[in-house]
């Protein structure tokens, strides 16, 4: 699925490297490390959709801070374009379509009993947690303390959504979890 996404998407995926190249200086993909299934880190990739920032790649955590957004990315970003790059992570076998979105090092130093159960599966490009906050931004912007807001509510809720998908998912699951996501990226984009 992830090597026909990527032929299909071509075109695409191409013209939004160019416009993020020609439209800020830096590379047109993002690059983090992330922790993946058994608690391994792989390297995720995404379309960078805010101005080059020396410490962004190592995991710093700028909750709902927009200052850095680029133009451009606020529609990646809107519309989840960003993410499509992803799609080679899936290719690669470091993610699936489907899973708990993966998270860099320092949050899953937090509960770590409880990421030890996410991690038994694979992350993935969408899930229960990435629809349900798919507003996270403007909830972190409007927190007196956006670094508590995420630690002590979102965190915690994106955990147990993780971990009711690790232990009941399915075929059927995930292709609701799909739809789910297709309709919220087509409200999104009204």
């Amino acid at each position: 699925m992830a090597g026909a996404a990527l032929a299909v998407l071509s075109p695409l995926l191409l013209l939004i490297a160019a416009l993020v190249r020609l439209t800020s200086p830096g590379p047109a993909i993002f690059q983090q490390s992330r922790v993946g299934r058994h608690g391994r880190s792989f390297t995720l990739f995404k379309f960078r959709t805010m101005r080059m920032e020396a410490d962004a790649e190592d995991g710093r955590f700028d909750p709902g801070s927009r200052g850095r957004v680029t133009p451009l990315g606020q529609i990646l970003r809107r519309t989840k374009m960003d993410e499509l790059p992803q799609f080679w992570n899936v290719l690669k076998g470091d993610m699936a379509v489907v899973g708990p979105r993966p998270e860099v090092r320092r949050w899953t130093a937090v509960h770590p009993e409880r990421w030890h159960v996410v991690h038994r599966v694979r992350p993935g490009m969408t899930d229960p947690a990435s629809i349900l906050f798919r507003n996270e931004e403007e909830i972190l912007a409007a927190a007196a303390d956006p670094e508590r807001t995420y630690l002590l509510e979102i965190l915690p809720r994106k955990l147990a959504l993780s971990e009711e998908y690790v232990y009941n998912r399915s075929f059927m699951g995930d292709l609701k979890i799909i739809l789910r996501t297709a309709a919220a990226v087509l409200r999104g984009r009204r």
